[in-house]
Parts: C-alpha cells; sequence; structure tokens
C-alpha cells in the first residue's frame, strides 16, 4: 500500500502542533503524523529518488502548507511551531477536517512564494508569477511549475534561516554570495570587517589582485525595515573611504526613501532579504541542487540518412 499523498498528513501535522506549547522538532511531528496515519513498518521505509523518506517529504510539504496558509511558522531551523491563527483555526475546526477545508490548505497559496512584509515585521505571501491550472498543462509545463514551487519554498527557508543567524555569520555570507557571483579574484579578496569601530562598514571587496579598486559592504540582519537614515549613513562610510562602489545587503526590506535616495546617490546597490534568497539559490550558496535527469529523442540518432 502506497504512503499517503501530502494533502492527508495536514491535519495529522495540525493536530499535533496544537498539542504543543513550545516549538517542537520536525522530526517528532513526522513520527507523529505517521503514527496518526496509521503507517507500517514497510511504507516508513520508501524513499523518494532523492533519498529521503517519502513519509518525511509528504509531511514536510504539509506544515509548507500550513506555513504558507498562516497557520505555523518555523520558529528555527528544524522546529514547527503553530501560529497563534494556527491555533485558533485547529481549536475551532472540527475533527476531521472537511474535505473541502483540506483542499483550501493544500492548494490555496501554493504558488506564492515567502517574501518580507514592508514594515519587516513578518512575511507576507506575493503574487504567483503565474496562474497554475493543472487540468490544462502538459508534462513539462507540471515539471517548470513544480521545480518553481519547490524553489519558492526553498527560498523562505533560506530567508527564515538568514534572520536566525548571528550577524557575525550572516556578514560571511554576505560575502560568499558576492563571491559566488564573480567578485574578488579569489575568497581572500573579500574580508570581513565588521565590528566595533566598523566604521559601518562589514566587508570590504578587492576586485582586482592589487587592491586598488575596491567595494564596500554593508550586512545587516534585520526585522525591521532599512529606511533613508541607514542608507545616508553608510553613504557617509564611503564617503569617508572615498569609495565608489557599495553594495547594502539586508535579510528585510528597504522603504522607498531609501530605495529613491540610493538611486540618486548611484554608487550604492540595495539587495533586500528575498534577493539575496534568491541569489543563494541560483549560485549554490548554502542549497544543495538535485539534478533530475529528463529523457528526450535524438532525433540526430535516428536519422537514417546520416548513416
Amino acid at each position: 500500500m502506497a504512503v499517503p499523498t501530502y494533502d492527508h498528513f495536514i491535519e495529522p501535522i495540525l493536530r499535533f502542533l496544537s498539542t504543543q506549547s513550545a516549538p517542537v522538532a520536525a522530526k517528532d511531528a513526522h513520527e507523529a503524523a505517521a503514527t496518526a496515519l496509521g503507517l507500517t513498518f514497510e511504507q516508513r521505509q520508501e524513499t523518494v529518488p532523492s533519498g529521503q523518506l517519502v513519509y518525511k517529504n509528504r509531511s514536510g510539504w504539509a506544515h509548507d502548507r500550513l506555513k504558507r496558509s498562516g497557520y505555523s511558522a518555523s520558529p528555527k531551523h528544524g522546529y514547527w511551531q503553530l501560529t497563534t491563527a494556527g491555533a485558533d483555526y485547529a481549536e475551532a475546526s472540527p475533527s476531521p477536517l472537511p474535505q473541502d477545508e483540506i483542499e483550501r490548505i493544500a492548494s490555496e497559496s501554493n504558488d506564492v512564494r515567502l517574501k518580507p512584509s514592508v514594515d519587516g515585521e513578518s512575511m507576507q505571501l506575493a503574487e504567483p508569477p503565474f496562474a497554475v491550472n493543472a487540468t490544462a498543462q502538459s508534462p513539462d509545463d507540471r515539471l517548470d511549475a513544480a521545480t518553481a514551487e519547490i524553489r519558492a519554498s526553498v527560498a523562505g527557508d533560506v530567508l527564515e534561516l538568514l534572520r536566525s543567524v548571528t550577524p557575525t555569520f550572516f556578514e560571511y555570507v554576505v560575502l560568499d554570495v558576492l563571491h559566488a557571483l564573480g567578485y574578488g579574484a579569489n575568497r581572500a579578496a573579500l574580508q570581513r570587517v565588521g565590528g566595533s569601530g566598523d566604521g559601518g562598514i562589514d566587508g570590504v571587496i578587492s576586485l582586482d589582485k592589487l587592491g586598488l579598486e575596491k567595494v564596500y559592504v554593508q550586512a545587516k540582519r534585520w526585522q525591521s525595515v532599512v529606511g533613508r537614515p541607514e542608507i545616508q549613513a553608510f553613504f557617509g562610510a564611503l564617503a569617508g573611504r572615498r569609495a565608489s562602489k557599495g553594495v547594502f545587503i539586508t535579510t528585510s526590506a528597504f522603504s522607498p526613501q531609501a530605495v529613491q535616495y540610493a538611486a540618486s546617490v548611484e554608487k550604492i546597490v540595495l539587495v533586500d532579504g528575498s534577493k539575496l534568497a534568491e541569489l543563494m539559490l541560483d549560485h549554490g550558496v548554502g542549497v544543495s541542487i538535485r539534478h533530475i535527469q529528463i529523457p528526450r529523442i535524438d532525433s540526430d540518432y535516428f536519422e537514417e540518412g546520416a548513416l
């Protein structure tokens, strides 16, 4: 008997988390859901092509749907906890949940990605880049949609993790990303200088081997929005070093006034949390990439005239 699809895991995860007053390890939630669904030993041994256990994969996607519906969160890596809205929903909803509710949670937000809110205090859902109608899609379309969905989910998780690391570690992450983008003759050309008395500069990139041309970096692991005053202060730090290039990177977002000011001085590039997460995915920083082999007919091989 096959392991149930991930939508069957939504209610067991919701109910288990509703009994927990503190964040709980995801592995405990996986086991609780598997027990609630009555999975056999054999079912618990099934794996997806990547090697992950099927029931843990589907439990994880069920929690992803609860997160996107605003019912759960990951306060720290590997731990889950219902939000206030999720706890209220679990208490007010009948058990078992009606099928239309399961379908709503499973599909309502599956094509959106997480990004920082304008005030930086929470995560909000952005509009999907395209609408998905599975019944009208070709297999290639469904593959593209699934890839986009997985990417959006991982980007949201990366951003959550970035917001939980120490400021020092975040500065190193920023330098790793910039190096992956091709800045600096080598990794040693990117130096962290953050700390007390850093003068508003967290990192320096030498664009050439002699260090004659440099880019200065400010890295802010913030929850709140970055406003114009912070960008003006960074501009002042650049001017104090007679620098012509600066990059300001944050885990949150920039206010419209900050964006306008940066554009007016031209020498400063802004990278918000969503953009940073996308860059990490694009360049394999802090994430692993799984390659999928998709067969296609080699028309040249079957061209008899070429023999």
